[in-house]
C-alpha cells in the first residue's frame, strides 16, 4: 500500500512541476508575440478618431496608447 501512495505523490509532483514549466514558457512566448505584433498601433488609433469625425492631437493618441499599456 505504501508503494501506491509513493507513486501517486511522485505522479502529482511531476504534474505540478510540468504545469509550472509549461506556464512559464507559454507566458514568455505570449509576451514575445505581443511585443512583436502589438494589438493596435498609433496609426490605427488615428484612423479610429478620424472615422469618428475628430482630428486627434498627439497628446490624445499618447493617452489612448498609455491607457492600453503600450506607450
Amino acid at each position: 500500500m505504501s508503494a501506491f501512495w509513493s507513486s501517486l505523490l511522485w505522479f502529482l509532483l511531476g504534474g505540478v512541476i510540468g504545469a509550472a514549466i509549461s506556464f512559464y514558457f507559454t507566458k514568455k512566448e505570449f509576451e514575445k508575440q505581443i511585443k512583436e505584433h502589438p494589438p493596435i498601433t498609433e496609426k490605427q488609433v488615428r484612423a479610429m478618431f478620424m472615422q469618428m469625425g475628430r482630428k486627434p492631437s498627439e497628446a490624445q493618441i499618447r493617452a489612448v496608447m498609455k491607457s492600453m499599456g503600450q506607450g
